[in-house]
């Protein structure tokens, strides 16, 4: 039946993937093999997702998931070919950002090096960004048009009750036990004696390349940032936005090729030289030496945390004026009251075993409400910090109810309401667009009912 078709497959991401497929490959032969309004859809297009797709699922895929492949890109042909009669707009300036900011994301993998960007897919940065900026402001398009179609989308508690209550019991989901945390993070202050150890040292260095020693050998002998230190201080080019504060306010404001002052941020001091300047973007090189934590400090961030812990239990301050007053203002947690976020789901809830280690153990022992005392953990950075937590809340393994998983249940009901609004659009749409699709993918069980927009 036609229904079968529309099972909903929401919009996918631009993937680093696709690049790879296009550069390395190329295209195909190619024939238009549907026409959807007024967009085409080619052999070439088919062929390339099918082979992403199982490149993705590590083995070869059976031929009749060209037909899959085929009714999604009608139904994403279907939402462009709205967007446009719509009007819908995407300015040049979105479409750049956005490129910037994927291409970005890949020439961190190959830490900032272009010449190993082009090496891998045999063209320039600006020759790719080209090649794919269509496709982007076509996907735009279409996640703008999904977006105004679902945007109505909405439940009642009675919705959600009867979405619930229509789930047979035997296919309930099975929640493990969970949890919600909040933490204090306090990261050791470097004392001032330590501070002016590193900035002498930079100052010795500065000193020794503006008298003709080499930025670059200096920069991998001396800096703190191993990443661009074994690039002899090369950061690369970056948009505005990037860089600390203070970092890219001395960045901006040099020339090409003049040397900064000693700048310091929170990591450290820093010493620069501006390498090229292109739009909103800059080139830098930099040496960062990082003044020394000692023992003292350590021990310092330790007593102030357990004196904070020690107020807290027994509330003589509240958990959230202590945040604002003594959290690190850069963790996330900080603007979400001290409550740590899921990554995997965006909410607030953690599975045991998507917890540190050192969290789960302490957790393990306290009582709702409690505060831990002082927990040393590594940041991203592997530099030493530390952390209170606060256990907000435990559930118990159980089958999903209404009363403790009202949340999640309602946002399946969301979503399957969505789902119901795009099928709706979908089928309703098909009724007034010329759909035409090549003879050889009739054979596909999903495509029999669709041709010439008459089902």
């Amino acid at each position: 039946m036609i229904k079968n078709l529309f099972r909903v497959t929401l919009i996918g991401a631009f993937l680093i993937g696709s690049i790879t497929t296009n550069a390395q490959t190329g295209k195909v032969l190619d024939k238009v093999v549907a026409k959807v309004g007024g967009e085409l859809i080619l052999f070439s297009d088919i062929e390339e997702q099918f082979s992403q797709v199982s490149q993705q699922q590590g083995g070869q895929l059976p031929d009749a998931a060209r037909c899959e492949i085929l009714q999604n890109q009608i139904i994403t042909k279907l939402m462009l070919n709205q967007s446009r009669l719509d009007s819908i707009i995407v300015g040049p300036e979105e479409v750049e950002a956005q490129l910037d900011a994927r291409f970005e994301r890949i020439l961190a993998y190959m830490q900032n090096d272009e010449s190993q960007f082009v090496a891998y897919y045999g063209q320039s940065i600006a020759e790719t960004k080209e090649q794919f900026r269509e496709d982007l402001e076509d996907q735009i398009l279409v996640e703008r048009m999904q977006s105004s179609v679902v945007a109505a989308a909405s439940v009642t508690p009675k919705e959600v009750k009867e979405f619930f209550n229509s789930i047979p019991q035997d296919s309930l989901p099975y929640f493990n036990s969970e949890v919600e945390v909040s933490e204090i993070v306090y990261p050791p202050k470097v004392n001032e004696e330590q501070k002016e150890i590193a900035r002498k040292k930079l100052e010795g260095i500065r000193d020794e390349i503006l008298a003709g020693g080499s930025f670059e050998e200096l920069a991998k002998k001396h800096s703190d940032d191993p990443g661009s230190g074994r690039a002899g201080g090369d950061l690369g080019w970056q948009r505005r936005g990037t860089f600390v504060t203070e970092f890219e306010a001395a960045a901006y404001n040099l020339e090409i090729g003049e040397y900064s002052e000693i700048i310091e941020t929170m990591f450290g001091f820093h010493f620069m030289r501006l390498e090229g300047r292109r739009g909103n973007s800059v080139n830098v090189r930099h040496i960062l030496i990082k003044p020394e934590i000692t023992n003292e400090d350590l021990d310092r961030a330790k007593t102030v945390l357990d004196s904070i812990s020690n107020l807290l239990n027994i509330d003589s301050l509240s958990f959230s004026r202590a945040v604002k007053k003594y959290s690190n203002e850069d963790e996330q947690s900080y603007s979400n009251d001290g409550f740590m976020l899921n990554p995997s789901t965006g909410n607030t809830f953690f599975e045991i075993k998507d917890l540190d280690p050192d969290i789960y153990f302490t957790l393990d022992t306290m009582d709702i409400n409690q505060v831990s005392g002082p927990i040393e953990y590594r940041t991203p950075a592997g530099e030493i910090s530390y952390r209170i937590i606060k256990l907000i809340s435990r559930t118990n393994p159980h089958t999903a109810n209404l009363t403790q998983d009202y949340s999640k249940i309602r946002e399946a009901c969301l979503e399957q309401k969505k789902g119901k609004f795009i099928n709706d659009w979908v089928l309703d749409k098909l009724k007034e667009t010329y759909i035409d699709i090549d003879p050889s993918y009739m054979v596909c069980p999903n495509l029999q009912d669709l041709t010439n927009g008459n089902f």
